[in-house]
């Protein structure tokens, strides 16, 4: 395995976290199994990753505008930079955009994929991430927190984030850090940091971190993709550079994965605030959740059963 800063030591048991599979050798599958993550040199081209930053640009720029498409940004930047690259931090559901939605449809992701999902797979939640330079104010950092914290459909091991790096990603701007092995925990209670002035709308983190996990810093080339588990603790620093740090990811699920009520969990207080945003931007008078999911939900391989 390429992430082999941390030991393997593997056993006779049976694999929980992928499914038999032609393409993982056994050290990568008990890699996954122990860690919760799998990295993958080299695995975007460089000619893919400067078409999806081209389209990133052209989304800056409002050339392009595709429905359902989130855009975050700096407002404090706007005034300075206008409508550029310099001020949008993410974009977010791009299911609706035909160049960016193509990385959710790369034959080479998506064998990877298979491994963790199965041959009927759904992309469910799709990001574009420009890591801005930031400040002491820390505006772009991501608390640690788990993925599934947002997702109202399971089971957990049938879903897999696939991140790939669009330039260097290290320490100083901003790289992924995880804490190995995570994923074999229940979902955690997570809300928004006490940071004043350092949150994001919906940059939720764990409320009660064990800072005695041990954390490891993904440094990744651009290409690089790294697999990882919905229940795998993950956040990511500040950008203490000059330039920019994107990555493109998308989450995948099974098909065959289900919807599950969230009433009465810790995930309800996200449910209300998602509503809430969904009604205000569409200007509607009831939504939920699962509407909201079966919007962003786009079928990439196999058969569309249950989500």
């Amino acid at each position: 395995p390429t992430s082999a800063q941390l030991n393997v030591v593997p056993h006779s048991g049976r694999f929980c976290y992928t499914l038999d599979n032609n393409l993982l050798t056994t050290e990568q599958r008990q890699f996954y199994e122990d860690n919760g993550y799998l990295l993958i040199k080299k695995l975007v081209s460089d000619e893919d990753i400067e078409r999806f930053s081209k389209e990133f640009m052209r989304i800056c720029k409002r050339e392009v505008k595709p429905p359902g498409l989130m855009i975050m940004k700096d407002e404090s930047l706007k005034s300075q930079f206008g409508q550029s690259e310099k001020v949008v931090n993410k974009v977010q559901d791009f299911q609706e955009d035909e160049e960016l939605f193509r990385y959710c449809t790369l034959p080479e992701v998506l064998k990877y994929v298979e491994c963790f999902t199965g041959p009927n797979i759904m992309a469910m939640h799709t990001m574009l991430i420009n890591k801005l330079p930031d400040s002491d104010k820390q505006t772009f950092l991501h608390p640690m927190h788990q993925d599934l914290h947002y997702f109202p459909f399971r089971p957990a091991s049938r879903i897999v984030c696939a991140w790939t790096a669009m330039e260097r990603a290290h320490e100083d701007n901003g790289c992924l850090v995880v804490q190995p092995g995570t994923h074999k925990t229940t979902l955690k209670p997570h809300g928004y940091p006490v940071w004043e002035g350092k949150t994001n709308k919906l940059f939720h983190g764990l409320l009660d971190e064990d800072e005695k996990i041990p954390k490891v810093h993904l440094v990744m080339e651009k290409g690089d993709t790294v697999f990882f588990h919905p229940l795998l603790i993950h956040g990511s620093g500040i950008n203490r550079t000059s330039g920019f740090r994107k990555s493109i990811s998308c989450h995948f699920a099974s098909s065959e994965c289900h919807y599950i009520d969230v009433k009465n969990t810790t995930q309800e207080h996200l449910e209300k605030e998602l509503e809430e945003m969904v009604l205000k931007k569409y200007n509607a008078t009831s939504v939920e959740l699962k509407d909201i999911w079966n919007f962003r939900a786009r079928l990439v391989q196999g058969e569309r059963i249950n989500l």
